[in-house]
This record gives C-alpha cells, structure tokens and sequence, in this order.
C-alpha cells in the first residue's frame, strides 16, 4: 500500500524559489509531467508564431540576407526597362545594317512597315477577325460596367508599399532629413517655382491655405497611402481631382509662417502612420 502512494507522489512536482538568506519561498509551481510537456510545447508554438510573423508582416525582413528592399525592388524595375530600350536599339541597328547590306549589293531595302505587318499576319494566323472584335467589344463593355458601379475596387490588390514605385515628387536637396519624433517629415529645398509632382496615382483630398503650412495639397493613393506637400507657392490642382504619379500638382514656395526659405515639406503616410520617404523615393 505504501509503495503505490509513493508511486502516486512521484508524478507530481514542485518548482520552488527561495530567498537564500531568508529561506523564505518566493515562488512555487506545482506540475506533472503531462503539465510540463504542454507547457514546453506551448511556449515553442507561441515562440515560433511570434517570429515568424515579424519577419513577415513589419519591415525586419528587409535585413533577411537576399530578401529585396524597395530600392532593390526599384533598380530591378530600372533594369528591366533599360533592357528593353537595348533591345529595341539592338533591333534598330540589326535592321539598319541589314538594310545597308541591300543597298551595297544592289538589293530592295526592308521597309518597317511590312516587317510590321508580316509579324501581325503571323501572329493573327487563321483567326476569325470578326470575332476578335466581338469579343474586344464585350470586354470594352464589361470593363465599363464595373467602373461605372464600382465592382472593380472590390477586387483591386492593393500592393504594400515596399513593393511600390514612387515618382520623385520634387528633385533638390534635402535640407532636413526624416526624424520620427521631433521631424516626421523631410524638407527638399528647390529654386522658387520648380515644380513639384504626385509621388503616385491618387485623389486630392485637400487643396487650400493654413497660416502655419501656407498652400497646403494632400493626394490620398491606394493601399492606404497619404502624401502631403507643403509651403507652395502655388496650387495647381483641386479637391477631387485624379492625378497620376508624376503630374504637377503645386509649385515649389515660401507660404507659410513655419519657413524660413523656398522648399517643398513632403509628409508620407501609411495606414495612419508617417513613414521615411527617403527609404522609397530618391531625392
């Protein structure tokens, strides 16, 4: 009988704190084992979940080594650009030496235009046109439909803003760089009338003067993007208005009581927090 109690007792354990001088317990805990492996199994979960989603949902993942950054993210863009114009140079030149061949050998110069058409017939084969422009009709047409009733923004995919690419709003020097607690903003400062431009496609959702910001533009963007401009001298967009990224919307000033001089005060906001615009956009 007294061996199956001490069997029972010994399932059972005690973690204790004590005071080494006081002897007193600070802290016990009382647990099996079954308690402890859960316990164990619960804090590793808890753990891994809690890495796993800083590296995925906040900015600690662009110092993962490999993992692109908007400036990365930026120069790919660039790049892929830059090789098409090389292409497009490449096959002006192919045809130009291909052309002086021909007239050195005493032979009829390709023109562009039945290159053009040569490729439109070969890529078009059989088809039946007429029902090429059916279908280009009823795809015009849907397309209408869900602007016109808004069913189109419902299923937008709004990228997050590390993946996005912004217009230089305004080219200068940056006199005053971002700083979250005492300046969340940066100042560029530019020659009087420069003009300053949408940073990305959006809506003006403010256009008018304050004493402190003088002329004052805030364009709101997808993905829950606001940009501000102000201290400009001139206004030359209006509540409501759509812009795109690069269009003028103001021209560079002195407005304002809170200027000491002609520069554009650029503020970025994200989902209702101020970002560094110098981490996506070069001045």
């Amino acid at each position: 009988m007294s061996n199956r109690t001490k069997e029972k007792r010994s399932k059972n354990f005690r973690l204790a704190i004590v005071d080494d001088k006081t002897h007193r317990q600070l802290l016990t805990l009382h647990f099996t084992r079954t308690s402890f492996f859960v316990a164990t199994v619960s804090f590793i979960v808890v753990l891994t979940a809690a890495i796993f989603s800083i590296i995925a949902f906040t900015p600690v993942r662009t110092f993962i080594p490999g993992y692109p950054d908007a400036r990365s993210k930026r120069a790919a863009i660039q790049n892929a650009i830059t090789i098409d114009s090389l292409e497009s140079v490449i096959y002006r030149w192919e045809l130009y030496s291909e052309n002086l061949r021909r007239v050195v050998e005493g032979e009829e110069p390709i023109k562009i235009d039945s290159i053009i058409n040569a490729n439109r017939k070969a890529e078009e084969g059989d088809v039946d046109v007429a029902e090429l422009q059916r279908q280009d009709s009823l795809l015009r047409q849907h397309v209408k439909d869900e602007e016109q009733f808004g069913v189109s923004d419902g299923v937008r995919r709004d990228l997050p803003i590390e993946g996005m690419h912004f217009f230089t709003p305004l080219k200068g020097v940056v006199s005053q760089g971002y700083d979250p607690a005492v300046h969340p903003y940066v100042d560029i400062t530019a020659p009087a009338g420069s003009v300053i431009k949408a940073t990305l496609d959006g809506t003006v959702i403010f256009a008018g003067w304050s004493d402190d910001s003088g002329h004052t533009i805030q364009i709101q963007h997808d993905g829950d993007i606001v940009s501000i401009y102000k201290h400009n001298e001139k206004l030359l967009k209006k509540v409501g208005d759509k812009v795109t990224a690069g269009a003028p919307i103001a021209l560079v000033g002195n407005s304002g009581e809170l200027t000491t001089g002609d520069h554009l005060h650029f503020e970025l906001w994200y989902k209702g927090e101020t970002v560094d615009p110098a981490r996506y956009i070069n001045f």
